[in-house]
């Protein structure tokens, strides 16, 4: 319990950063989004609606920044976000509650598949060292991880989707569909096809190579040798000795992984013109969008330290000096 009320009020001061740091840097942007906002309607809003806009928004010279912070600060504790500059009159929350869904059901899938993938693999390539397909990962998994994942979905999209029409080159799903019908989940499926591969592809190698040297270490450890030493089947010593050990160090990049799901892959979902959190996050920086840029990176934020947090907690239950407070 100490060890998880430490990570708690740690949880709760990044929050605050998070919190503070979300107010303060969308400010700092270049630009005037009242001034986007009447390009965007050339002109047709009048002069008395261009001020009560500034207004509604913040963004006029009335108050101090700590009063702005405070009223900030309220109205977030409410769940109220405003509307949006940029799809205006939208409210903030309506956006992020119908492109969470997208982002959660594509990246996050796409991740886990990743990291079992990836793992799976990684083990193989580190137990099996020495044959053919096992010592062939690696460079593989190497060539995969630092290829631009954009890159990767533009040749996806340009190959199996502008060439051949196996795919459609953009959207969620097709128009006119009863929802959660036959049709429906083909459509769906079809659409999210290219961006998973982009995903899972790029992101399997990374947790390939992480995988693999988490296991080589494991393996040079003397308690290791000292249990096959002592006549341990190789099943048992994997399972028991390697795995469990091996899996530790990559909980916390998972976890971190897991978080950073629902800010979306920002260029994947802008290739595909997929309608998520990172298209949806695009979209708020290009037309300063303020609103909509803290909502969806205050999601973020809180995100992230979640899955910390729950990774912190698995830690306690899954290593012995955790709980005996020797470790942490």
């Amino acid at each position: 319990m100490p060890y998880l009320l430490r990570k708690f009020l740690f949880l709760l001061l990044t929050l605050w950063a998070a919190v503070t740091l979300n107010f303060v840097l969308p400010r700092l942007v270049p630009g005037d989004p009242i001034g986007a906002m009447l390009a965007k309607y050339q002109g047709k809003l009048d002069p008395s609606a261009v001020d009560a806009l500034t207004v509604a928004y913040g963004l006029n010279d009335q108050g101090s920044l700590l009063t702005q912070y405070g009223t900030y600060l309220g109205h977030m504790l409410r769940g109220d976000f405003g509307r949006s500059i940029g799809q205006f009159p939208t409210p903030v929350v309506d956006i992020v509650a119908q492109a969470a869904p997208w982002t959660i059901g594509l990246v996050g899938v796409c991740t886990v598949l990743a990291f079992l993938l990836g793992s799976a693999l990684g083990l193989y390539s580190a137990w099996r060292r020495g044959g053919r397909v096992a010592d062939a990962l690696p460079p593989i998994a190497l060539f995969l991880n630092s290829m631009p994942y954009f890159w990767f979905a533009l040749l996806l999209l340009y190959l199996l989707a502008f060439r051949t029409g196996t795919f459609p080159l953009s959207g969620s799903l097709d128009p006119f569909l009863t929802q959660f019908s036959v049709d429906w989940w083909k459509s769906l499926l079809r659409h999210a096809a290219l961006p998973a591969l982009t995903i899972v592809v790029t992101a399997a190698g990374g947790w390939l190579i992480t995988m693999r040297n988490n296991v080589m270490g494991v393996m040079g450890e003397d308690y290791v040798a000292f249990a096959r030493a002592k006549g341990l089947s190789e099943g048992r010593l994997l399972n028991r000795y390697v795995l469990r050990n091996a899996l530790l160090p990559s909980f916390t990049a998972f976890g971190m992984a897991l978080g950073f799901v629902v800010g979306g892959s920002i260029l994947t979902e802008t290739v595909f013109s997929y309608p998520g959190l990172g298209l949806q996050l695009y979209n708020a920086v290009t037309t300063l969008d303020y609103p909509l840029m803290q909502a969806i990176f205050l999601f973020i934020s809180l995100a992230v330290l979640i899955a910390n947090f729950i990774v912190d907690a698995l830690y306690a239950v899954l290593d012995p000096r955790v709980r005996d407070g020797k470790a942490g």
